[in-house]
C-alpha cells in the first residue's frame, strides 16, 4: 500500500466516524481540510503550503487538458 492509498483509507475511516457522530460528509471534509492545513503549517513554510494548495485548487477538474499533456 502506498502513502496515497493509506491516506484515502484513513479518510474513509474518518468520514465513517463523522457520520456515526451525526456530521455530514461535507462538513467533516471541510473540518478535516482545515485540520490538515493547520497541522501542515507547523511543519512547512506558509508560502510552500500555499503554493501546494493553490496547485491542488487549480487542478480540481479531472476533464481539464493541460498544455504539457500529449493526446
Amino acid at each position: 500500500m502506498g502513502i496515497h492509498d493509506w491516506a484515502r483509507a484513513a479518510l474513509g475511516q474518518s468520514l465513517e466516524a463523522a457520520k456515526r457522530d451525526g456530521f455530514s460528509e461535507g462538513l467533516a471534509l471541510r473540518a478535516l481540510l482545515s485540520a490538515v492545513v493547520e497541522r501542515s503549517a507547523k511543519l512547512r513554510p506558509a508560502d510552500d503550503l500555499a503554493q501546494e494548495l493553490t496547485f491542488l485548487a487549480e487542478n480540481l477538474d479531472p476533464e481539464r487538458d493541460y498544455s504539457f499533456m500529449r493526446p
